[in-house]
């Protein structure tokens, strides 16, 4: 069992940037791939960023290619998605997911666990 939990969302001007993290519980944090994907009102949940389970794999949808940078930490339990030259269309609210023995897969039904969400709004 993994617990996931978010933090790093906030309020920021179109451009800017925001570092979002996600901490998990467990000791076999490593085994795990993750990812983020993210939510706007009356959309689906959409794929954004995902890494292996030993960092070495990256997976970018291609919306946010060359902005947003996916990282782990297995040392901390943590993985970071440092979002750069933020867009109106990065609003919505992002998750966090794992999926055991994984890799960085963009599908959300290959994702066993998930946060609960941290907002993410981008004024224009």
């Amino acid at each position: 069992q993994v617990q996931l939990v978010e933090s790093g969302g906030g309020l920021v001007q179109t451009g800017g940037s925001l570092r979002l993290s996600c901490t998990a519980s467990g000791r076999t944090f490593g085994s795990y791939a993750m990812a983020w994907f993210r939510q706007a009102p009356g959309n689906e949940r959409d794929f954004v960023a995902a890494i292996s389970w030993s960092g070495s794999v990256t997976n970018y949808a291609d919306s946010v290619k060359g902005r947003f940078t996916i990282s782990r930490d297995n040392a901390k339990n943590t993985v970071d998605l440092q979002m750069n030259i933020l867009k109106p269309e990065d609003t919505a609210v992002y998750y966090c997911a794992a999926a055991a023995y994984g890799s960085a897969w963009s599908s959300p039904r290959q994702y066993n666990y998930w946060g609960q969400g941290t907002q993410v709004t981008v004024s224009s």
